[in-house]
């Protein structure tokens, strides 16, 4: 058998460790949702939240792993950037809230009645009481949402690029190059993305990440459709990071599209779980559209590989 090269036992490491480690948080929080659930413990606000910072903290996972796997840290590009790289920072900070707000005018030209500005989101999430704190204070839930959009535009991006950077550091900045070498550019973005998708794969059939459990096709059809998601979202992400050669810029693109993605479901009707994969979110069927297509349009113009 051929002896492996540093570099691919290297890579070989890391993927062990980051979805080693990544799993295994991801089955405890299915667990410990699935004794909640059993325990009609619900109103445990405090272990609710305990997990939900659990799995945020995941994003984190595939920096330490590049670290634990002996991967090439110094040279992620941790120094900022500015000279030169307004385009790519205009790109990054602006173009998800874009993609996000022309995939649901997708979404909701198609159902229209799925839109919902009666706060029925909000009071699923956060019960009347959050919906009442709102309304008290003389604000419609209509302004709430132009808020939240402010918002995804001035300083959430900012805000979210700190978590986002701990995948952005493993993935852009070490695995995507480390695929590179080894396959070419395009083969990279397609490998990468699919790797980005799975690593999610517990939380998509155990708790419904993203898509909920009521579509038809629950879990493969979520499970496929976030990975051809990741591969898009992979190519923006690397996009803009070879651009500038400076990670900061692929997690404030990462930042900004956590940011812009929950905004769709504030205004739709709940109850319609079934539609889920569809949209309004960008990672649905209709709504991803966007991504999808920019994505496509930058895998397709790419000559070098």
């Amino acid at each position: 058998m051929k002896e492996l090269d540093t570099n691919t036992k290297t890579l070989y490491k890391y993927l062990a460790w980051t979805f080693g480690l990544a799993y295994l948080i991801q089955f405890f929080a299915a667990f410990m949702n699935y004794k909640l659930q059993q325990d009609n413990a619900g109103a445990n606000m405090i272990l609710v939240a305990a997990v939900q910072y659990l799995i945020a903290g995941m994003m984190f996972i595939p920096l330490i792993s590049v670290m634990l796997a002996g991967g090439r840290i110094k040279e992620i590009g941790w120094k900022p950037r500015i000279k030169g790289c307004v385009p790519q920072f205009l790109f990054a900070w602006f173009v998800p809230a874009i993609l996000t707000i022309v995939g649901a005018l997708l979404y909701f030209g198609v159902f229209r009645s799925h839109f919902d500005l009666t706060g029925s989101y909000l009071v699923a999430v956060a019960g009347q009481e959050g919906l009442d704190t709102i309304t008290s204070t003389g604000m419609t839930y209509g302004t709430y949402i132009i808020i939240n959009c402010i918002a995804c535009l001035t300083y959430a991006p900012l805000i979210n690029m700190f978590p986002a950077v701990g995948e952005e550091a493993g993935w852009r900045g070490y695995m995507y190059p480390a695929l590179r070498e080894k396959f070419g550019q395009k083969k990279a973005w397609i490998i990468g993305g699919i790797i980005w998708g799975m690593w999610h794969w517990p939380l998509i059939i155990f708790t419904g990440y993203e898509y909920g459990k009521d579509y038809l096709g629950f879990p493969i059809v979520g499970m496929i459709l976030f990975c051809a998601i990741t591969v898009a979202l992979g190519i923006l992400c690397d996009y803009v990071y070879q651009k500038t050669d400076c990670i900061w810029y692929p997690a404030i693109f990462h930042g900004a599209f956590n940011a812009a993605a929950t905004i769709p479901l504030t205004v739709t009707l709940t109850g319609l779980d079934k539609f889920r994969i569809l949209g309004a979110a960008p990672n649905g069927l209709i709504a991803g559209i966007p991504v999808l297509a920019l994505a496509a349009f930058i895998y397709v113009k790419y000559k070098k590989d």
